[in-house]
């Protein structure tokens, strides 16, 4: 029987990456919390100890596309640091999903529960990054992938 791994979440900024995590059924995202970047060896260093302590096999990207979908210069950068994870941990499938308007959506849902403007500034990047996971999570399913 094959093992079950999880789906890291990663919404990558340039001071901090937003992470969320799947449960073993690939149903729910929840917030995992974030990296304070440093440097990319101690990013690296950081996910590794995350996929190795939550059994990940899989890691979605947010992509940052433009509003018309092309791509600019923080899509290049996210797809550079896409590639020193994988050469980083070629065990961990990387993927990407289309990201825009996520820390909008991850804003009004924390406005709508209320969250003060200063609570909110600590959690957004995490949040952001539950709603890629939960975007990408829900794509799959409809498409009966999981």
């Amino acid at each position: 029987m094959q093992e079950v791994k999880r789906c890291l979440a990663l919404d990558v900024g340039d001071r901090t990456i937003g992470l969320a995590l799947s449960d073993l059924l690939y149903l729910t995202a929840q917030g995992l919390g974030t990296i304070r970047r440093k440097s990319i060896k101690e990013d690296l260093k950081s996910l590794g100890e995350l996929i190795n302590n939550h059994e990940v096999g899989t890691i979605i990207i947010g992509l940052p596309k433009n509003m018309n979908g092309t791509e600019g210069e923080r899509c290049q950068l996210v797809r550079n640091f896409a590639e020193k994870i994988k050469e980083f941990r070629p065990d961990v499938e990387v993927k990407f999903w289309d990201e825009r308007l996520s820390t909008v959506a991850a804003t009004k849902s924390l406005i709508a529960a209320d969250v003060s403007r200063q609570k909110r500034k600590k959690v957004i990047d995490k949040m952001a990054a539950v709603h890629i996971l939960q975007g990408f999570l829900d794509s799959f399913k409809l498409r009966g992938e999981f």
